[in-house]
């Protein structure tokens, strides 16, 4: 398949030329929200997801029946300073499990109809340990993105990224660290389950790297390079592919949003296509989303990752097309109007 982008210059440039809603479709959406059989207002926030989901897909009627969930899995240097309860090799026997259908994610992707796959990312060649060097070569960081970029279906009406990679939480808190300001501590937290002296390594390692590449931090995309991961990057890579088909996003757990940021960062608007799907018992997600400006739909103190949050707020976006686009109107039903 032919790269969609030749460089980081030119993956700049396509968030910067991303479509805009359809106005139209909105507003076709918001005329028949008023017409159906209900109290106005009477769906609450199911309302809004209908409209703002009618103006991505360009249509008066939204539809949720194809959503496709994405997992991608890497490796991180990183994990060499005990910074997880778990070993590296955990993340290849995640992998094959998601592969065998034995994860949370895959019971999830089941129940709301959704089309999971899997995508590993040089699982034999962990990032680099970003506090002796960047985590990736430019080439290693287009390489992630065009893997995210690429899978995406341009026929999904809904996409959900996830990720699996030990060492993940803590190159998360890095660019959340990074690209938002504060003190290391205040975003890292217990991820796989660390104790308190775990807690201290990640925020440790993760100073580390801001002194290291200090150099670096006003850019999003040279932040994403030295203190990220592949798997982040992929996700970035889906969620701005997204964006060009016109295809909605539920964005899961800390380390996902921590992809989306980097977006957010590098271009204003890179997210308005995406909605929080929940949040996370992970500390520094709710700081996140508030950042953001994203108000979750869950809050169920979920800290799995692996799309699993956003998989289980599918269901409330398919409850609110459902309702939106298969209730009748008061004419339709031949029932009398306020």
């Amino acid at each position: 398949m032919t790269a969609p982008f030749a460089s980081l210059d030119d993956f700049r440039k396509r968030l910067a030329t991303q479509p805009a809603a359809d106005s139209a479709a909105q507003a076709a959406a918001t005329a028949r929200n008023g017409q159906l059989t209900k109290p106005p207002g009477a769906l609450g926030r199911l309302e809004d997801l209908a409209i703002w989901l009618a103006g991505w897909q360009g249509r008066e009627k939204p539809q949720a029946a194809q959503p496709q969930v994405l997992i991608f899995a890497a490796n991180h240097g990183i994990a060499a300073r005990g910074v997880s309860a778990f070993p590296p090799e955990v993340t290849a026997q995640m992998v094959a499990n998601f592969r065998h259908g034995g994860a949370a994610i895959n019971q999830l992707s089941r129940a709301f109809g959704a089309t999971l796959s899997v995508h590993a990312l040089d699982l034999d060649q962990p990032t680099a340990d970003f506090t002796q060097s960047p985590a990736m070569t430019e080439a290693e960081l287009l390489a992630a993105l065009a893997a995210g970029w690429n899978a995406v279906d341009p026929k999904a009406d809904l996409l959900v990224t996830g990720e699996m990679g030990i060492g993940n939480t803590t190159s998360a808190a890095a660019l959340a660290t990074a690209l938002l300001g504060g003190r290391a501590q205040d975003w890292v937290g217990r991820g796989t389950g660390v104790d308190d002296h775990g807690l201290i390594r990640k925020a440790q390692v993760i100073d580390a790297g801001l002194a290291r590449h200090a150099a670096h931090l006003s850019d999003p995309l040279q932040v994403l390079r030295c203190l990220g991961g592949r798997e982040i990057a992929a996700m970035a890579g889906a969620i701005a592919r997204a964006r060009a088909e016109r295809v909605a996003v539920i964005l899961d757990g800390f380390i996902c949003c921590a992809a989306a940021l980097v977006l957010w960062r590098a271009h204003p608007g890179a997210l308005d296509h995406c909605l929080a799907g929940h949040v996370s018992a992970e500390s520094g997600h709710a700081r996140l989303l508030g950042a953001l400006g994203k108000e979750p739909l869950l809050n169920l103190g979920l800290r799995l990752g692996e799309g699993s949050g956003a998989a289980l707020a599918l269901g409330v976006v398919q409850g609110a097309v459902a309702c939106h686009s298969g209730m009748a109107t008061f004419a339709e039903a031949g029932v009398s109007g306020a």
